[in-house]
């Protein structure tokens, strides 16, 4: 998920020592906060716009092309990105890193505490305009969300993996968990408007599925992609991680699609065209609505509800334009209280494909 925003903390009392290490670190970021909420005015003013109103923000619905299949051998060697597999894999690929957080749960938080593998991928920095140094702390963010669900914070293991598809990418994985992992392609955010930032050259997924971009470089110099590099690096994450499960975006050809971010649509169609290529089929796939759940029924409450905000709230401590003070502020953000309310997933045949 992909919005600005410039709520600004305050501090509760609390008699959980994690919850107050949490909160200093709230204040701490709170200093920093209306700075980097005007220099995102720069290169994300539509996006802060959208999030400024009463509901959550509406994606342009661009037309998308086509997903080129991947030019691979059969059967696909060995990846560098392969982990011991484990008895029930899920595998995810989101286009931002909270989206999983946002729209998937409690589903992710249940698998985690099942003691099941889970297999993440991050397709764009979700970096707004504002460059790697605000990617990274998303990153960050995410990884500390996990840590919540996951009930650890042991430290986080680095690894940069050129795959053989020519890309590289930055792999977490925690010390004590290796069953967990999470892939960050940095692919530069899209926006709202599928036009991408000034700061990355306009460039985004949906310009280079469609053509009007021949090439898409991360945004930490790592990596060009073209197309054909785009497909084959998808194909051999999903096949690398040898997932009986895979949850994703709503793909752009679903009628859930619309007033999405484009980045959403993107990566799910981007998933869903490539998984058969890594020998996955329609049965195994969870697309996830994104922005437009907020038009549906609220389904998530209680204390599900209240563990899913913990959870998004340790995230947004690291993310300085989402960082918010408690829950009911949280709650209060337009959009996010929302979709923090509801998670809906669909099958293949729920997708509504026009």
């Amino acid at each position: 998920m992909r919005t600005d925003d410039d709520p600004s903390p305050d501090t509760a009392p609390d008699d959980s020592a994690v919850d107050r290490a949490r909160r200093a670190r709230l204040t701490r970021r709170g200093l920093l906060i209306g700075g980097i909420a005007v220099v995102g005015l720069g290169a994300g003013a539509l996006v802060y716009r959208n999030v400024r109103r009463s509901s959550g923000p509406v994606g342009t619905w661009v037309s998308l092309a086509p997903i080129l299949p991947a030019s691979l051998p059969s059967p696909l060697p060995p990846s560098p990105a392969a982990q011991a597999a484990g008895t029930d894999t899920a595998m995810a690929i989101w286009a931002h890193a909270d989206d999983d957080i946002i729209f998937a749960n409690p589903a992710l938080s249940e698998e985690i505490a099942s003691g099941r593998t889970v297999r993440a991928v991050f397709v764009t920095a979700g970096d707004a305009g504002k460059g790697l140094e605000y990617a990274e702390q998303r990153e960050a963010g995410i990884r500390a969300a996990y840590d919540e669900m996951r009930g650890s914070t042991a430290p986080w293991q680095e690894e940069k993996l050129t795959l053989l598809s020519g890309a590289q990418v930055m792999r977490f994985t925690p010390s004590d968990e290796p069953r967990l992992s999470l892939t960050m392609m940095r692919l530069p955010d899209g926006g709202l408007d599928a036009e991408g930032f000034v700061a990355t050259g306009n460039v985004c997924l949906t310009r280079l599925i469609n053509g009007s971009a021949a090439t898409l470089t991360s945004v930490d110099g790592s990596t060009v992609y073209d197309r054909a590099r785009l497909s084959a690096t998808i194909v051999e994450l999903l096949a690398a991680a040898q997932p009986t499960h895979v949850t994703t975006n709503i793909p752009h050809e679903s009628a859930f699609a619309r007033g999405d971010h484009p980045d959403h649509s993107a990566v799910g169609s981007l998933v869903r065209a490539l998984a058969p290529q890594a020998g996955i089929g329609p049965e195994a796939m969870s697309y996830y609505i994104g922005y437009p759940s907020q038009d549906e029924p609220a389904n998530v409450d209680g204390a599900v509800l209240d563990t899913k905000v913990r959870i998004y709230e340790t995230y947004a401590a690291d993310d300085p334009v989402v960082t918010c003070a408690d829950a009911s502020a949280c709650l209060s953000q337009p959009g996010f209280g929302a979709w923090l309310r509801r998670s809906y997933p669909k099958g293949e045949s729920e997708l509504r494909v026009s």
